[in-house]
């Protein structure tokens, strides 16, 4: 890319951050109500998306060969044995993970 380019590419991504920053401010002020579908959205959304990454993550496993989907398994049981202790999301994430690469590169 020569600098031009590149001065143009920088400038797109901060003119895209600054807008999508600053959009909901504008369109949701502070003292006006929320729309109740975008707090529906609100309620609905994250356990969608965790819903679709748990299928993501799982769409290539295969449990009727290899290790049978055991470090997965085992993986999000710690998941959701964190959660439900600790109640902190970056743990229970970072701790599924740190025992799903331990299982792998150890184990299995």
């Amino acid at each position: 890319m020569t600098v031009a380019q590149q001065i143009i590419t920088i400038g797109a991504v901060v003119l895209g951050t600054v807008i999508t920053r600053s959009l909901p401010f504008l369109i949701f002020p502070a003292g006006k109500e929320t729309p109740d579908f975008i707090k529906y959205l609100g309620r609905v959304l994250p356990p969608a998306v965790f819903g679709m990454l748990v299928i993501y993550c799982l769409r290539n496993v295969d449990f009727l060969s290899g290790s049978h989907g055991a470090p997965e398994l085992i993986a999000i049981a710690a998941v959701t044995l964190l959660h439900v202790w600790k109640r902190q999301m970056l743990l229970s994430i970072a701790g599924g993970t740190i025992i799903y690469m331990f299982l792998v590169q150890t184990l299995f």
